[in-house]
């Protein structure tokens, strides 16, 4: 059985009730795993409250930061201080150094851009040849598709359109969230996937998109967050005494 993943549910910090009722729409709608964006400040008890709720709805919670850094320089500050305490990594990037600098990161899972800025886009074939390298995933919010209309849902689905192909042509695996902000925003995985048709990706690859591609990608961090964890391909083996 699939299971399908939302690594961009934005449910709002500390009210809890838009948050109960975002997870719980989350399940009903077919996901087993959804990523929640904290502040880079959020505290051990932030997250287990998080991860208490999404527990009783049925789903694994995922901790995730987004960072907007200004310059390379503050998004290597960000990193060396925020890599261990979240499970997933996403990096706005809003300016070509930036973008840049997060695609050969191996710290950084996620490479995002600006939905309404469509100058601020940088994915390009230097960038997606170095995203190949570090494993590093493009994520594509659908919210904002949905919630557009007129010239900028068209310039947007054609910056998506050039991204996906530049994405297939350098292997750069592609990661598809819902962005939602509101239950409203959020849809099935397969109506998200018949949504991707408008960008050129095909049901299978935009499936993939919610599922395979954002699975692995926590799975190998929570491998490296594990204490056991040593290096890429060694863990130590921890044996009972006798």
């Amino acid at each position: 059985m699939t299971k399908f993943v939302d690594l961009h549910l934005c449910a709002p910090f500390r009210e809890a009730e838009r948050q109960r009722k975002m997870i719980i729409k989350s399940c009903e709608l077919g996901y087993r795993l959804v990523g929640i964006p904290l502040p880079p400040n959020a505290s051990r008890d932030d997250v287990n409250h998080l991860r208490e709720i999404c527990g009783e709805a049925g789903l694994d919670f995922v901790s995730r930061v987004d960072l907007a850094p200004k310059n390379p320089r503050e998004l290597l500050q960000f990193l060396r201080h925020l890599r261990q305490r979240f499970e997933v990594v996403s990096v706005l990037c809003a300016s070509k150094p930036v973008a840049r600098q997060a695609a050969k990161d191996r710290r950084v899972d996620l490479l995002s851009f600006s939905a309404t800025r469509q100058r601020d886009r940088f994915f390009d074939g230097a960038e997606a040849e170095l995203a190949s390298k570090s494993l590093a995933s493009l994520e594509i919010d659908m919210a904002p598709i949905l919630s557009s209309d007129g010239f900028l849902r068209t310039r947007l689905i054609a910056s998506l359109r050039r991204e996906v192909a530049i994405a297939k042509r350098f292997h750069v695996p592609v990661t598809i969230s819902s962005g939602a902000t509101n239950e409203h925003l959020l849809r099935k995985p397969h109506d998200f996937a018949a949504f991707s048709m408008l960008f050129d990706m095909d049901s299978s690859l935009a499936l993939r998109g919610l599922s395979e591609v954002p699975l692995a990608l926590v799975e190998r961090n929570r491998q490296k967050l594990s204490p056991d964890f040593v290096a890429h391909g060694l863990r130590v083996v921890r044996r009972r005494d006798p």
